[in-house]
């Protein structure tokens, strides 16, 4: 639910500064025609996409919030040095001080490692004290480790695919835009002649490469932030995988048969 609340948050106050710079781009826009005539002007390109060009913003200011989102939740929230904490727990296990290790697992129990890593030495521990040894504590110690690795790492990476999602959603508002500016400009050849067609024809054709070109622009960050969370993600499964397994050998060693 915070994260949902975040995003709402975020999403409106984006959208304010979206919808407030595309007011005063509107009066940019007028005076820059006769100073920027053949230049690329994005302000310009913005104001006469329509309804298109605000489609596109809503979907990249959706996407921009959900990365900051992710972005705390992947560099913020998981901060910890993963071989660090290995070490430290391992030390712990290796002199038979499994209260110790615990304990300072459960101080990073905010993060997916540790909290896994906090699973595993509570069940061990209370495995020592109900006197469990051999093949059957070793058995639970790993269910201990495999259950909170299923609660808890698919979340790293779950929900990315809305990055793609909403970057082909950009792409395809961009070519329906496209579409709509083309259907506006062969009318003009339909209806109107002389000079009235032909300002028609170039407003429509100007219309129709310009929302291209926005659902592009719209569509390269998220792409971007999506490989940036994504390489992220993999980053911190690969090292739960891979220090999960070797606590979980050091534990093993220290169970009696």
């Amino acid at each position: 639910m915070k994260s949902k609340h975040i995003i709402l948050v975020v999403i409106a106050l984006l959208m304010s500064v979206g919808f407030l710079f595309a007011q005063e781009a509107g009066e940019v826009a007028t005076d820059a025609a006769a100073n920027a005539a053949g230049r690329v002007n994005l302000i310009e390109m913005f104001t006469t996409s329509g309804a298109f060009g605000y489609l596109i913003l809503i979907n990249l200011l959706i996407g921009l919030a959900l990365g900051v989102v992710r972005y705390i939740q992947l560099y913020v929230r998981e901060k910890i040095d993963a071989e660090k904490f290995f070490l430290k727990l391992k030390n712990f296990v290796k002199n038979d001080q499994i209260d110790e290790a615990t304990k300072i697992a459960d101080q990073f129990k905010g993060t997916t490692m540790g909290f896994i890593f906090w699973s595993g030495l509570s069940v061990f521990k209370d495995i020592r004290k109900s006197g469990k040894k051999g093949e059957e504590a070793r058995i639970a110690v790993q269910n201990a480790f495999d259950e909170a690795v299923l609660q808890k790492v698919h979340k790293l990476d779950g929900g990315l695919f809305w990055f793609d999602t909403l970057a082909q959603i950009s792409t395809y508002l961009g070519l329906l835009g496209t579409i709509f500016g083309l259907i506006t400009a062969f009318s003009a050849l339909r209806f109107l002649t002389g000079i009235a067609a032909q300002n028609k024809l170039t407003e429509g054709i100007y219309v129709a490469i310009g929302t291209t070109a926005l659902g592009l622009i719209g569509a390269i960050p998220l792409t971007l932030i999506k490989g940036g969370l994504f390489t992220r993600a993999q980053t911190l499964i690969s090292n739960i995988d891979e220090y999960s397994v070797k606590l979980v050998n050091h534990i093993n060693n220290q169970i009696k048969e």
